[in-house]
């Protein structure tokens, strides 16, 4: 049997390295394979069995400790810590599994299949306008006011397909996604990473590229999900 450590650490893919390792760790924390007050592995071993970069799990860390979920030692019996006690739940009510799973879902076909139909268009210089400026708001937005600019950013894309039936399906799926966003701690890093990739979707889409632009954006849902399923799963 493989120890539940391996079965948790285990290597994540490229694209969205930093929302994996987020969700990695955030495994081990919420499941107990490392329980409250014991300390991670080395820094050096859980890169390894993670296969990235010592500065992205710096980053990982980093965020988790920030949100209280974690705690770095210094000196001989260093390292990085489980918080005991952990950070209380926010609140709401509590989010199961296959609610989450089913926004995630239906997130995913929506959003991917727009980016795809909107580059698919001859958009006008009104739309390409408003997509280039949701995307330059969104890129210099506050920390409090991000993930309304973000929001506004995906809904211009829908826009851009030209059909109001999609775009008000997205609206409804957003308020769902938001309303489990609001549940989970802003981590820089993630929105530095997302900004980068709104920058590919809106890119991809201009140049008239559909399966780039799903690509693209199925990749930064992904994203967003690694996050959702760590601290909410």
């Amino acid at each position: 049997m493989i120890p539940l450590q391996d079965a948790v650490f285990r290597p994540v893919r490229a694209g969205n390295a930093f929302e994996e390792t987020v969700e990695r760790l955030m495994q081990a924390v919420r499941l107990g394979v490392v329980p409250p007050g014991e300390r991670l592995p080395p820094e050096r071993e859980l890169a390894t069995r993670l296969g990235v970069s010592r500065v992205t799990l710096r980053e990982a860390i980093r965020s988790l400790q920030d949100a209280g979920y974690v705690e770095s030692r210094r000196g001989r019996y260093g390292g990085t810590f489980v918080n005991d006690p952990l950070p209380a739940a926010r609140p709401g009510r509590p989010v199961e599994v296959p609610e989450l799973l089913d926004a995630l879902t239906l997130r995913a076909v929506l959003e991917a299949g727009a980016a795809e139909c909107a580059a698919g268009r001859a958009l006008g210089p009104a739309e390409r306008r408003n997509l280039r400026a949701r995307l330059a708001e969104c890129a210099c937005a506050a920390l409090d006011d991000y993930r309304r600019k973000d929001s506004r950013l995906h809904l211009a894309i829908a826009e851009a397909t030209g059909s109001a039936s999609l775009t008000a399906a997205i609206a409804d799926v957003r308020m769902r996604v938001n309303e489990l966003l609001d549940r989970i701690p802003l981590l820089p890093p993630n929105l530095a990473h997302s900004n980068d990739q709104h920058d590919l979707v809106v890119t991809r889409i201009l140049d008239g590229d559909p399966d780039g632009a799903r690509r693209a954006m199925a990749e930064h849902l992904a994203g967003t999900a690694s996050l959702l399923r760590g601290f909410l799963s």
